[in-house]
């Protein structure tokens, strides 16, 4: 068996999570800074590699009616080029609300604004994971 990466892409950063062997679990792992020179794709092939990395699910930010609107386009464009460069699985998951349920669970946490801004994007990712790993349960 291996593991599964779990992204929450954005303009600026992406949330990264890995899930355990057994696809059970998920967890927050990291926050990639987005420079605009595809520094991303680097760090996330040597994630691929240090974790043993089986397949990827990348957030797709759905309006609430259900429909793709640009942010969906580009975690679209975003997934084929995943694809292509890492000859990996890559599937595309509704994350809709999922930045919102993280914000909340922050808050509630009674982390502060300046902490949660650098932890929102990583637990959006393990929330997106997890919610994938838990339709495709095999348990």
């Amino acid at each position: 068996m291996m593991k599964k990466l779990g992204l929450d892409y954005g303009d600026r950063r992406i949330g990264v999570a890995t899930s355990d062997i057994f696809g059970w679990t998920a967890q927050s792992l990291e926050v990639i800074e987005r420079r605009g020179n595809g520094n991303e794709f680097v760090r996330i092939r040597e994630l691929v590699k240090e974790h043993e990395i089986g397949e990827i699910v990348v957030g797709l930010p759905k309006n609430m009616n259900g429909s793709i609107g640009f942010r969906g386009e580009i975690c679209i464009e975003f997934a084929d080029k995943l694809r292509e460069e890492l000859q990996l699985p890559v599937h595309l998951w509704d994350e809709r609300l999922t930045t919102v349920s993280a914000q909340r669970v922050l808050i509630e946490g009674d982390v502060s604004r300046k902490k949660r801004k650098g932890l929102v994007d990583k637990m959006a990712a393990a929330l997106i994971l997890q919610n994938f790993l838990d339709a495709n349960s095999k348990r």
